[in-house]
C-alpha cells in the first residue's frame, strides 16, 4: 500500500464527513509516520514500511476485540468497524500452497535436513509481511515430517 493513497483516502473519508474510517486511516497515517521517523526515512515511506504498520495495527485491534468484555458493545463495534477498515488496506498474504512453494523451491537443501528450527531462522525474514507466522510454521512442520 502506497502511503500517499492512505493519504488520499484519508481526506475523502473527511470530505464525507466518515468519522469512523477518518479516524482510522489517521491512525495508520500516523503510525507510518512514526515509524518512518524512527527509521530515519521521514520524507520516503516505503511501502514495505506502510504494510508493516498496517499489520501491526491489526494485530494490535484485534487483540482489543478479543479482550474486550462482551457487555462493552460500543467498543466492540468500534474495534470491528477499525479492524474491517485496516483489513481493506492489508496486503494480500501468501496462501498455505504458495508458502510451500516458496520454501521448497528456495529452501530445498535445508528442507531435506529437515532441521525446522534451521528452516524457520531462514524463512522467516524472506516471508515477514508476506504470509502469517502461523501458516510458514505449519508448512515447515508439514516439511520436516
Amino acid at each position: 500500500m502506497k502511503f500517499e493513497q492512505l493519504q488520499k483516502d484519508m481526506v475523502a473519508a473527511m470530505k464525507a464527513r466518515d468519522k469512523v474510517r477518518k479516524d482510522a486511516i489517521s491512525a495508520l497515517v500516523s503510525a507510518a509516520k512514526k515509524v518512518a521517523i524512527d527509521e530515519g526515512c521521514r520524507d520516503d515511506i516505503s511501502e514495505e514500511i506502510v504494510d508493516r504498520v498496517i499489520l501491526k495495527e491489526i494485530k494490535s485491534v484485534k487483540e482489543q476485540f478479543d479482550s474486550c468484555p462482551a457487555s462493552r458493545t460500543d467498543l466492540l463495534e468500534e474495534y470491528q468497524a477499525r479492524y474491517d477498515i485496516f483489513q481493506e488496506y492489508a496486503p494480500k498474504m501468501m496462501s498455505e500452497e504458495e508458502v510451500e512453494a516458496f520454501i521448497t523451491e528456495r529452501f530445498a537443501e535445508l528442507v531435506a535436513g529437515k532441521n525446522k528450527g534451521m528452516i524457520m531462522k531462514n524463512v522467516m525474514p524472506e516471508l515477514k509481511g508476506k504470509a502469517e507466522g502461523a501458516v510458514i510454521n505449519q508448512v515447515v512442520a508439514k516439511l520436516c515430517k
